[in-house]
């Protein structure tokens, strides 16, 4: 068996997993949260929300949003490219409701789950893995993604958001 036909199963079993805990309760909040991620603005507010909280700590807030300006340019564009995967088979079917938007891009690796992890990162880790970790499992859920491309997403978001730290801080 090949690394693809291993990833492949991979995604198999775990989008068969997800097929099994759907429903109408969790499609609201699963799809509402996807859509909060777009354009990373649930993590600009986190920052924001950060930097108030630290007695109006700009300089924080300026470089945290400049941080995952890079961390999106990077993924959107070259990484992205470099990868050209399609969305998961059923994706022409998926109902975009909820205010979820259709991407454009590649599949892989997922943006939602890089911004994520990176922005958890920068913004201390701890409670804000949990944060990350819900946002890209919508990624999955919503049929935007195969579980691989949220895995090397979030990895990678881990690495930009270690690489980022030293700047953002």
């Amino acid at each position: 068996m090949t690394l693809l036909d291993r990833v492949a199963a991979f995604d198999r079993a775990v989008e068969a997993r997800v097929d099994r805990v759907r429903s109408p309760a969790l499609d609201g909040i699963a799809y509402r949260l996807s859509s909060a991620a777009d354009h990373s603005l649930i993590w600009h507010a986190a920052g924001l929300t950060t930097a108030l909280a630290r007695g109006g700590d700009l300089k924080f807030a300026a470089k945290f949003a400049a941080a995952i300006g890079i961390e999106s340019a990077l993924t959107n564009g070259p990484v992205k490219s470099l990868f050209q995967r399609v969305r998961p088979a059923d994706y022409a079917e998926i109902e975009f409701s909820h205010g979820l938007r259709r991407p454009i891009t590649s599949s892989f690796p997922s943006g939602h789950a890089t911004a994520a992890f990176c922005a958890a990162t920068l913004l201390g880790g701890g409670g804000w893995y949990v944060a990350a970790s819900a946002v890209a499992a919508t990624r999955v859920y919503v049929r935007l993604h195969h579980a691989s491309d949220v895995a090397a997403g979030a990895a990678f978001g881990l690495a930009l958001g270690v690489a980022m730290r030293r700047f953002v801080r």
